[in-house]
């Protein structure tokens, strides 16, 4: 029940006055935002999808972006690669005509010129910065130079020339992400790409007797595996066979010392996580010393990279050793072209890879955002129709409390 009085006319007008205003304030939100939800309040159930398909837009925006940055690179990485598969091609028809035993030594001579000079062209490619200023090839170091030279004497030569060529990155791997818990491994590891043969580490000490006094960890090519209290040189191999890295592990029959093998061309990388088991039985240095160039000096070591091959084609060159540039030498070069031609692939795959993710990503944007549109977005059409609506409504309210209260002074002069 209402009470009436002299006021009440006027109250009850101007209550449902203010409603109408608030109702066509928020109608004139919602189409100036284009959104319906202006307020959770207006539809509790919608907001509540639309907050998780705008959070899921973002992040599908983040993933499209990060597979874009690693197509970039990868596209150009792959180019220097590329040019440097040329570059081998050219050192290997210099070491078949070299090999042939018909040149002179001052051919020879004259040949290694070159040879040195595509070199060069190696080790800059190798050190490439990418279109972000980092290095392409020296791992997550990617603020070093890849590769640093050592410069030396050369029988034949009249000036110093380069002589060693050593890693100055590392072996981590991003994992970058490109979709809900799925992330590709990014590897840019030079001591990988531009490796010749499989490494190998001999270990001269016998180890027969050897027992590990602690739980310990030991990390081989990046890979961590967990030595215990007790286990003998035979675990030790067990364990490393059975790490997944590739790198094969054996007794020596002879010296009773553990060899490591590499099962494809890379440089192998050792270190002594806690504890000092590799330090103990000799394979590396004290921990004062950084892989890869922490090899105990008992330890024989093969294999190198390509920078090596080339570096040993033209000294064999220089001192007219025919017999070195058509066996081992040209036999390394086309071992390090073979595994150039892998990495070029691999990373080929990854810009495909990349790529597709792009277009995935690409495609999730397109539907997030119609599912997006149809939670949140107004119909303009029925929304311009209902404010006029509420503005028509807004206007008769006015016009019939305009006659309720149509007396003036006038009414009261006689």
């Amino acid at each position: 029940m209402n009470r009436i009085s002299s006021q009440y006319n006027n109250t009850n007008t101007q209550y449902f006055l203010r409603q109408q205003e608030v109702k066509e304030a928020r109608k004139n939100a919602q189409i100036g935002t284009q959104s319906r939800i202006t307020a959770l309040r207006d539809d509790p159930i919608a907001a509540g999808h639309l907050v998780r398909y705008q959070s899921f837009l973002s992040r599908v925006n983040v993933f499209e972006k990060n597979a874009q940055t690693l197509s970039d690179n990868f596209q150009v990485r792959e180019g220097y690669i590329n040019q440097n598969l040329q570059i081998m091609q050219r050192v290997r028809e210099l070491a078949v005509q070299g090999a042939n035993g018909i040149n002179t030594p001052d051919d020879l001579k004259n040949m290694a010129v070159e040879v040195d000079e595509l070199l060069k062209e190696l080790i800059q490619n190798a050190n490439a910065v990418g279109p972000d200023g980092n290095s392409l090839f020296a791992g997550t170091r990617n603020n070093v130079t890849a590769f640093e030279i050592s410069m030396g004497d050369v029988d034949g030569a009249g000036e110093p020339l380069i002589t060693n060529v050593n890693y100055n990155g590392n072996i981590s791997i991003n994992k970058v992400e490109v979709d809900e818990n799925a992330y590709l491994d990014v590897d840019y590891s030079g001591n990988k790409i531009f490796w010749a043969e499989p490494q190998v580490y001999m270990g001269q000490r016998d180890l027969s007797a050897w027992q590990a006094n602690e739980d310990s960890v030991i990390a081989v090519d990046g890979v961590e595996i967990q030595i215990n209290r007790g286990d003998n040189v035979y675990a030790l191999a067990a364990k490393i066979n059975d790490s997944g890295v590739a790198i094969k592990a054996s007794i020596d029959p002879l010296s009773r010392g553990l060899n490591l093998r590499t099962t494809d061309a890379h440089q192998m990388w050792l270190v002594d996580k806690s504890g000092t088991v590799l330090e103990d039985i000799g394979m590396i240095k004290d921990k004062s010393q950084l892989p890869p160039y922490n090899v105990g000096n008992s330890v024989s070591v093969s294999g190198g990279s390509l920078f090596d091959t080339v570096i040993a084609l033209r000294d064999a060159m220089y001192r007219g050793d025919n017999e070195s540039i058509g066996g081992r030498v040209l036999g390394t070069i086309d071992e390090g072209m073979n595994n150039l031609t892998a990495r070029l692939a691999k990373s080929g795959s990854d810009y495909e890879r990349a790529q597709n993710n792009i277009q995935r990503q690409s495609l999730n944007n397109l539907n997030v955002t119609q599912l997006v549109s149809r939670e949140g977005d107004i119909d303009m059409s029925e929304a311009i129709t209902d404010l006029k609506m509420l503005d028509y409504v807004h206007q008769a309210t006015l016009s019939n409390a305009g006659r309720m209260y149509s007396s003036t002074l006038l009414d009261y002069m006689r």
